[in-house]
């Protein structure tokens, strides 16, 4: 039977090949996207494990009016997350100041490798985050319902009131 160190060393070694082979030379850090997905599952079965032990019932259903308001939050705080200049203090430890890319929204330039560059690709991209905060909302319906349906429906009114301001910019350069 091999030793367990050459067996490590084997299958680390296969993983560095890999993961040399599919990056073609570039900077894509395969092992921090392993490991992003790897806090991530361990974050479900956690959250699972305490709503089993706690004795939460999962939601018989989540209605079709929390899923379009819960959707709509997702969409907003990741943004808000991922874009907006007020959260640039917790990307800056992963990016670097571009200029803006839109309306109230910063372009930013991922830095460093491995673990800090998986998060900063993590942290400033809004569909990257989705899943992440997505998550946070089903756990809250999970946990605490009706928190969770005031943060959301906060968050999807702000969404609406965007949405709004880009439609009445659009319209004054339209009237003018």
């Amino acid at each position: 039977m091999p030793e367990p160190s050459t067996i490590k060393n084997r299958v680390t070694n296969g993983w560095r090949r890999q993961e040399q082979e599919y990056a073609h030379g570039e900077d894509f850090p395969l092992r921090g996207y392993a490991g992003a997905m790897s806090v991530y599952g361990g974050l479900v079965a956690a959250i699972a494990a305490t709503a089993r032990l706690s004795g939460r019932a999962l939601p018989e259903r989540i209605s079709p009016w929390d899923t379009a308001v819960t959707a709509m939050a997702t969409h907003k705080l990741s943004r808000l997350l991922a874009k907006d200049p007020v959260t640039s203090p917790l990307r800056a430890p992963f990016t670097t100041f571009e200029g803006t890319s839109g309306p109230a929204e910063l372009a930013e330039d991922v830095q460093g490798s491995g673990a800090t560059r998986t998060i900063g690709e993590l942290v400033t991209c809004p569909f990257c985050l989705g899943m992440w905060v997505s998550t946070g909302f089903t756990a809250g319906y999970v946990f605490a319902p009706r928190a969770t349906r005031l943060a959301a429906t906060t968050l999807a009114v702000l969404a609406g009131s965007d949405f709004l301001q880009f439609a009445y910019a659009y319209a004054e350069q339209k009237a003018s």
